[in-house]
């Protein structure tokens, strides 16, 4: 940490500048926010400084203490995920134990680092690896890109701890990964000083420990199930038909080799191919008066609020994809983990505005930020430096480093800000942040500084969120918020006709319940509601409980009618068919992943 006082920077966790004895910033293990010295918690969102811990306490330790009786013999939908050091058996035969611990533990913590910083949870530490899960028990509806990406920065961050090893003249490491994600029941303990283990018991956890026994040495493997759920997040390399042990019949095995061009679930739908847009006409309506009253000077936000699934970063694409004519579009798309990492959706809103991509060179970024900014009004040279910094663009000047950490904190957001406003002096501006409910506290108060701003520019702020995310906006004679509902059922009905094609008359759903939803597969195969199997059968009562069962939300209306064909109970062969009875479906991971 740099000594806002000399300037000369010291090491991680010091209290004191080693150089001028000055009090060292406290830096938020929780949003990374430098607080000044003698704060006890954070204030930017309130963590207790000091203590170490990488998570509030609200996150999974209250998880785990909470819900243990809840979660106790319960079936959960998880991503398990297993890792070792390769060798280290060998490794320790040769060497003193005191010496070979002192060089796996640092491993094992590096591992354990991973898997916590996208929220998992360390089931097991072995002498020379882990075994962790994620969706349980803090449950996220994106538990198997999470898996992957806690399983890409291990093996980063066990390159890089092999490689000072090397350099120190020791015996270089390499880690393995496997992973798979299914159903398991779970299993909770309470020991005698009141901490809770939380164990796992079935077929997918020990498939996982398989995939990490056949793992090519620094590589990670998945199964069919995991790579179903993360195609497109993550490139993956297919490995064939591999015979693993205690199963009779060869797998599909995948190796992971990076990230994908794909971070969210519109993105992904859209790869997928999207479905008919229905029943938004009112809200489309409020967007294009919105931006009609921006392009004349009076800037407007308009917040969309819904439940998972219901539509709202699909309404804003269609709008935009409608409506942007003449305006130039700016994007920020949080993630479900993003909110330990500060900027994160600012900093690739600004690689979109600036072009950067990442095959550009330091050298090229800065050619880029400069030539744009200073094109865009020499007046705001004073701001490149804090351009340069958030964007890994770094050189000789230090300027930014003396300054103390709330100066560069406001001139940062301040130097963002100006450049968004003045480049829509040019031209109309739609800047679109989704998620709000997991963006980090940096790019909170670029919003609250946005929003400030706005009024008499030609901006239209668009945003979404899930209702628990609360904002002080409202009162602003400028804002607008449209609650999305769940489709009427006609809209239900056109968008399932859209997916499954015209067929028989729809008969009105009665019954719609959540834990209907939940349990599907069981629901479907009640006598006079299941229909029968083969070519000609009537398909309305499969469409009827079909809307029944997802309630109007279009999310669950896709993934239902998507598992209905991969589970081969819907079968497109000219005619639409019936192959098997609706008692067998399952109900879809994603779905399952978004109850929880």
């Amino acid at each position: 940490m740099r000594c806002s006082k000399c300037g000369f920077d010291n090491p991680g966790g010091m209290k004191f500048c080693g150089q001028c004895t000055a009090p060292l910033a406290l830096l938020c293990p929780n949003c990374h926010f430098e607080n000044p010295p003698g704060f006890k918690f954070c204030g930017q969102c309130t963590t207790a400084l000091g203590s170490g811990s990488a998570k509030p306490l609200s996150n999974l330790a209250t998880a785990l203490e909470t819900d243990a009786r809840a979660l106790d013999g319960e079936r959960k939908t998880v991503t398990a995920l297993f890792a070792d050091i390769r060798g280290s058996t060998d490794l320790m035969e040769d060497l003193d134990p005191e010496e070979a611990r002192a060089i796996i533990d640092p491993a094992l913590k590096l591992m354990m680092e991973a898997v916590r910083h996208y929220d998992g949870y360390i089931v097991q530490s072995t002498g020379d690896g882990i075994f962790a899960l994620f969706g349980a028990p803090l449950a996220h509806e994106d538990h198997p890109q999470r898996a992957l990406y806690a399983a890409l920065r291990l093996q980063e961050a066990i390159r890089r701890y092999s490689g000072k090893l090397v350099a120190n003249g020791g015996t270089p490491l390499e880690a393995r990964v496997g992973i798979n994600t299914g159903e398991v029941v779970v299993r909770t303990l309470t020991t005698a000083d009141g901490h809770t283990e939380y164990t796992p018991i079935g077929h997918t956890a020990n498939l996982a420990s398989r995939m990490q026994a056949i793992a090519p040495t620094g590589s990670i493997a998945i199964t069919e199930h995991t790579r179903l759920l993360v195609e497109g997040y993550f490139q993956l390399k297919s490995r064939g038909p591999t015979r693993v042990k205690g199963l009779a019949d060869p797998i599909n095995v995948y190796e992971v080799t990076g990230l994908g061009p794909l971070r969210t679930r519109l993105q992904r739908a859209a790869a997928r191919g999207f479905t008919k847009f229905v029943g938004r006409e009112r809200e489309m309506d409020a967007l294009r008066h919105a931006l009609e009253q921006a392009k004349t000077g009076h800037g407007q936000i308009v917040a969309a609020i819904a439940e998972p699934g219901v539509g709202k970063s699909r309404l804003f694409y269609e709008f935009k994809a409608t409506s942007q004519s003449g305006c130039m579009v700016l994007e920020a798309d949080s993630v479900s983990h993003g909110k330990a990492s500060a900027y994160l959706p600012v900093t690739e809103l600004l690689k979109n505005y600036f072009e950067i991509t990442s095959e550009n060179e330091e050298r090229r970024r800065r050619e880029k930020i400069t030539g744009k900014v200073l094109t865009l009004d020499r007046s705001l040279e004073d701001v490149l430096p804090y351009l340069f910094v958030l964007l890994d663009v770094y050189g000789d000047d230090d300027s930014i480093a003396q300054l103390d950490p709330q100066t560069r904190r406001r001139r940062t957001l301040d130097a963002i800000k100006r450049v968004i406003v003045c480049e829509s002096l040019n031209q109309p501006l739609i800047v679109t942040f989704e998620d709000l409910h997991w963006i980090d506290t940096e790019t909170q108060a670029l919003l609250n500084l946005l929003v400030e701003a706005i009024a008499t520019t030609r901006i239209l702020l668009l945003v979404n969120y899930r209702p628990e995310y609360q904002h002080s906006w409202s009162n602003k004679s400028y804002y607008l918020q449209l609650r999305l509902d769940p489709l009427r059922h006609e809209s239900a009905e056109e968008m399932l006709t859209a997916l499954l094609g015209d067929g028989a008359p729809l008969a009105r759903s009665v019954q719609s319940t959540e834990s209907a939803l939940r349990s599907a597969s069981d629901e479907w195969g009640k006598r006079g509601e299941q229909p029968r199997a083969g070519e000609g059968a009537d398909l309305a009562t499969l469409r009827r409980i079909i809307l029944s069962k997802t309630e109007g939300n279009p999310f669950f209306i896709e993934e239902m009618v998507q598992a209905l064909f991969e589970q081969g109970v819907l079968v497109r062969d000219g005619v639409l068919k019936l192959t098997k009875g609706l008692g067998e479906v399952r109900v879809p991971s994603t779905v399952q992943a978004v109850l929880a």
